[in-house]
């Protein structure tokens, strides 16, 4: 109460001070004769000057009304606001018709002849308005005549002018100027509650907006911190199998079972998953003998492996739960017939729950509920269907759907479903030649492709439509793409020029992609030259090919690079080199691979890369849901999908690393592949 008392005249001025403003004058007269009964006496207004002793809108009018031009300017410039006379074309309008009414005004007067120096005077002034603000409309058709006024000798008989004289002009003239005082001074004088009002809403929807975006990067960094902590999880588990494992083969030896490294390669062959090999493998060799020493008395026989397994007992209790099953022939209607903006999120809530799932049964789980239901209609023969999203005039829907296709084409298993479309080859290849080469959208639909291109059936059909002679196009400025788009550009080459029908296609251009490999092989980035490496031992394999290297000086610019290679490089193209000089003939009915053989053999391990979902442009509004809020919210079902065991991948590639490469291989997967040599493990 006492807070109260302290603010209360001031609270009670704040109200009067709205009352007058918003015209409540039957409301203001009880307000204070209230306020004076109970001996609450009203502050006077802080803008109330005891020195005028007329109001600001009567001085204006009489000014106007006497002509006084000074006075009248002097209070506008005062006490208009200078956003109202600057940038409203009311108040210039007005303004312009002002200026003439004072340069005329003294011609007005029937009295006597005008002074001439105050009608020069006025007359200057009116002219250095014109070459000033009043500029501005001198292109406004209304006012071109008035621009003529000051070089007039006699206005008042000059036919454009005679209406400026007449008495009706004068007093409808006045009456605007009014009515528009009225207004502008009205508005400069908004009430202080008003402005409180205001200032605290615009203070609160900033917070809010501040609030939002910080919730935005939270849930962002949640993302990224359970991608972490899952990859963890799954290193940790494998550690201790391995670690089961080899204790087990520990304890054999003490029995005196021999342990041969052929057998601690095959057990790492089935235990280590791709973040292991990425993380440990590459540190072990396993044809080192040990340096330490292992005691260890009878009674302890099985004691440490026994331990290990207890450990992965309790760990496989914690199952990984499935995923709530979704409503996919609503999420399918809402993709097509949605607003562009829920297109979007859809689309990203789809690929996020496939990006941030477990690898294993929780993802393989998601993938076939996705292929079963035909998410994306593959198997669809309708004008309207989701993939047709990939032409949307929107380019976010346009982005999002090439990064959920990209996201497909990353597993075997998406791959396998995206190739039963017939016509998503041409749609993606359409969209690489028009999309630009900068944006997102671009860098997805070349990942897609790229990873199609371990499918021997999709290579076919890409060597086909022309893909390599587009590439080469591409590659001749390196430049001008991203590290990304590089390497993938570059991948993709060489996946197609693995094949005979590819040989033969370079073979028709020899100059072109020759000078185009040349400008790579220096390039910085050691998986672009790996991926060189490989198309020139392929493509060398041609006598023309060989022919037109060597007139160009293949074999030196070899020579000078590999003098700054690491020992693989260097091995790689030593290879080239010696290809680069082989005699041996092109016997394409022997070395014809235009037979389709299994898929799967020719396809790298299933990783969701990173970049698949990096640099989001769709940030969620407030209040409004996205991710696996909105799919579970507003589009959950009952029973859509049902766990499914995976086919068995190949389980290994056996091509030595010192040869250039001579299989199809996608850089996300080239990053983390390790290949088996004779010895052991060997990062690729």
């Amino acid at each position: 109460m006492g807070d109260v008392l302290a603010y209360e005249a001031e609270l009670l001025g704040l109200v009067k001070e709205y009352l007058d403003f918003a015209g409540f004058q039957e409301t203001v007269k009880v307000f204070k004769k209230e306020c004076k009964i109970k001996g609450k006496p009203l502050p006077k207004p802080a803008d109330v000057s005891s020195e005028d002793s007329l109001p600001i809108q009567e001085e204006m009018l009489t000014a106007f009304e006497d002509g006084d031009q000074k006075v009248f300017f002097q209070l506008w410039e005062e006490h208009i606001l200078s956003s109202v006379h600057d940038s409203d074309p009311a108040a210039q309008n007005l303004e312009f018709y002002l200026h003439i009414y004072f340069a005329t005004f003294l011609l007005k007067q029937t009295m006597g002849k005008p002074d001439k120096a105050e009608l020069d005077e006025r007359i200057s002034y009116f002219k250095a308005y014109l070459e000033t603000k009043g500029a501005a409309l001198s292109q406004t058709t209304e006012f071109l005549p008035f621009y003529a006024l000051p070089f007039v000798p006699n206005p008042m008989v000059h036919p454009s002018f005679k209406e400026l004289f007449q008495d009706s002009w004068t007093l409808d003239l006045r009456t605007r100027l009014e009515t528009f005082l009225s207004l502008a001074l009205k508005a400069r004088q908004t009430p202080r509650l008003l402005t409180i009002f205001k200032e605290s809403g615009q203070c609160n929807k900033e917070m809010m907006q501040h609030l939002h975006q910080q919730l935005v990067k939270r849930e962002h960094r949640y993302m990224t911190n359970l991608k972490r902590l899952r990859k963890l999880q799954m290193d940790y588990r494998g550690l201790l199998e391995v670690t089961a494992e080899l204790v087990d083969s520990l304890e054999a030896t003490v029995t005196g079972k021999m342990i041969t490294p052929e057998y601690i390669q095959s057990v790492c062959a089935c235990l280590f998953s791709n973040h292991l090999k990425q993380t440990v493998a590459h540190n072990i060799d396993f044809t080192r003998p040990g340096t330490g020493y292992y005691s260890m008395s009878p009674c302890d026989d099985g004691y440490a492996s026994t331990l290990l397994r207890a450990s992965l007992s309790s760990m496989k209790v914690q199952d990984v739960p499935l995923l709530p099953s979704l409503d996919y022939e609503k999420l399918k209607k809402d993709l097509i017939t949605g607003s562009d903006r829920l297109k979007a999120l859809l689309l990203q809530a789809l690929r996020w729950r496939l990006t941030t799932s477990y690898p294993g049964e929780q993802r393989d789980t998601i993938m076939q509920a996705y292929i079963s239901n035909d998410l994306l209609d593959c198997h669809s023969n309708c004008q309207r269907s989701v993939l047709q999203l990939l032409y949307s005039k929107s380019e976010v829907v346009r982005q999002y759907m090439a990064r959920l296709i990209n996201a497909f084409a990353s597993l075997i298993e998406g791959r396998a479903y995206l190739s039963q479309n017939p016509t998503l080859l041409q749609m993606l290849e359409d969209r690489l030649k028009a999309e630009d080469k900068d944006s997102l959208t671009w860098e997805n639909v070349l990942g897609a492709l790229q990873k199609f291109s371990l499918r021997r059936t999709l290579q076919s059909a890409m060597i086909k439509d022309g893909l390599i002679f587009w590439l080469v196009d591409v590659l001749i400025d390196p430049d001008c793409l991203s590290d990304y788009n590089l390497e993938y550009c570059a991948a993709l080459l060489m996946n197609l020029c693995l094949r005979s029908a590819g040989k033969k296609i370079c073979a028709s251009i020899p100059n072109p992609m020759l000078r185009v490999l040349s400008g790579l092989l220096d390039h910085e980035n050691p998986k672009v030259q790996s991926y060189v490496n490989g198309v020139l031992y392929s493509i060398l394999a041609i006598p023309s090919v060989r022919e037109e290297a060597k007139e160009m000086g293949m074999e030196e610019i070899l020579r000078c690079l590999i003098k700054e290679r690491n020992e693989e490089m260097i091995r790689q193209m030593e290879f080239v080199i010696k290809q680069l000089n082989s005699e041996e003939p092109y016997n394409d009915s022997i070395v014809s691979d235009d037979d389709e053989e299994e898929e799967y053999e020719e396809e790298d391990n299933d990783i969701l890369e990173p970049d698949l979902d990096k640099d989001e442009v769709l940030l969620p509004q407030l209040g409004e849901l996205s991710g696996e809020k909105l799919l579970t919210t507003e589009y959950l079902g009952i029973m859509t999908h049902t766990p499914k065991t995976k086919k068995k991948q190949f389980a290994g590639v056996h091509q030595s690393t010192d040869e250039p490469l001579q299989r199809p291989v996608t850089p996300g997967y080239h990053r983390t592949a390790y290949l088996i040599v004779e010895n052991g493990y060997r990062r690729q």
